[in-house]
């Protein structure tokens, strides 16, 4: 009992338990999440099954249970009905019990009945991997035994933990609390890392936010997401097909006027849109009114580039006073912060024809270019020539 089949240094325990727990993450996010919950990858049959039956092995998940959860996270997101969100239950309660978030509401018929639609219901799935779903993780705990000895218990108890710590606790705990945005999304999803190299590429949770169907979780070129990476060597040799990436944000130097594809573009890259707009825009009047502005202006400026970037919906009390404070001793920050709500308002109305929205749009900038502030001319003239990403 004391070793197993496997005689290993001590070493070779710690890259034993890396691998197996890595396998286990490429089997979240690339079956579990990207395939599964949001449709923006196919995998062949054999490789589907290998994750499914290796998740039964370490984690016991059913797979109809994580994607209705994670669907329903996504569609009520924030929301007291978001199963796992910090905003609505607080981060120590999503970091410390995520897990046991997880199992609450996967005993909701509701979620299983409503977002669980179009997951495997095959005859292992029925009998085996959701009729048995703790026998997998015991006979894990036997290959662990059998293959390491009595540090095999040690093996299995991390693998068992790391799921519930990494996904529950890391990625929808500190992915909604800590980290930098990329997009502002109408969530409070934060990207914890630039290099998603530990957990699959999930430390990328504002891109996969922003663009929740897309099979690639890295946006910007100093990003990396290993799943994607793993996705493009099994797409190599057949193994996986995405269906479905972020768009680029697509230009047409010298086009000057306002069409329907500009209206297209608009929509298709608004998150890309209001990006370039913060940076763009509010970020260079921010840093202009410092350099103008007395001390106290300074202190006042000094916290508003959240309140003047961020969703009402998710600003703080203190964030909303900021903003008011701002906006009501600076002209040129409350005019672009008009005009940055009248761009949102131009895509968000869902009830108005294609012709009312291009007309918004075509008064958009031609007040916009009226206002003369050089940036927000410079960023009508910009969004003029943005048309759709050609396929």
């Amino acid at each position: 009992m004391l070793y197993g089949l496997l005689d290993l240094p001590w070493w070779g325990y710690i890259v034993a338990l890396m691998v197996l727990t890595q396998l286990t993450i490429f089997s979240v996010t690339l079956y579990l999440h990207r395939c599964q919950a949001h449709r923006a990858l196919e995998l062949h049959p054999i490789v589907s099954h290998f994750f499914r039956f290796w998740l039964w092995l370490t984690t016991g998940m059913v797979t109809k249970e994580w994607a209705a959860i994670h669907r329903k996270h996504h569609a009520k997101v924030e929301t007291d009905e978001d199963p796992h969100s910090p905003v609505a239950k607080g981060i120590k309660e999503v970091f410390f019990r995520g897990a046991e978030l997880y199992q609450a509401e996967a005993k909701v018929k509701e979620t299983m009945e409503r977002y669980g639609e179009g997951t495997p219901d095959d005859w292992m799935e029925r009998n085996v991997y959701t009729k048995y779903s703790t026998m997998g993780v015991v006979t894990m705990l036997l290959v662990d035994v059998a293959l390491f000895g009595l540090v095999g218990v040690s093996i299995w108890a991390l693998q068992m933990a790391w799921i519930p710590f990494f996904a529950a606790g890391v990625v929808n705990g500190i992915g909604h609390y800590w980290g930098y945005r990329n997009y502002e999304s109408k969530d409070a999803s934060r990207n914890v890392f630039p290099i998603g190299f530990f957990i699959g590429g999930e430390e990328l949770h504002n891109n996969h936010h922003a663009y929740a169907t897309s099979a690639k979780f890295s946006i910007k070129w100093w990003e990396f997401d290993i799943g994607w990476m793993v996705i493009k060597i099994l797409s190599f040799f057949r193994l996986a097909t995405p269906k479905r990436v972020a768009p680029t944000l697509t230009m047409l130097p010298g086009k000057t006027h306002i069409d329907l594809d500009t209206l297209k573009a608009l929509i298709t890259y608004r998150l890309q849109v209001m990006a370039r707009y913060t940076r763009e825009v509010v970020l260079p009047a921010l840093k202009e009114e410092r350099a103008r502005a007395g001390a106290a202006g300074k202190t006042l400026l000094s916290r508003a580039k959240t309140a003047m970037i961020r969703d009402d919906l998710l600003m703080k009390p203190a964030h909303k006073h900021s903003l008011a404070a701002v906006l009501e001793n600076f002209h040129s920050l409350r005019t672009i912060h008009q005009y940055r709500l009248k761009l949102q308002e131009i895509w968000n109305r869902r009830a108005a024809s294609q012709k009312e929205l291009l007309e918004a749009l075509q008064e958009w900038c031609k007040q916009a270019e009226a206002t003369g502030i050089v940036a927000l001319k410079n960023f009508s003239l910009r969004l003029k020539t943005y048309v759709p990403q050609r396929v």
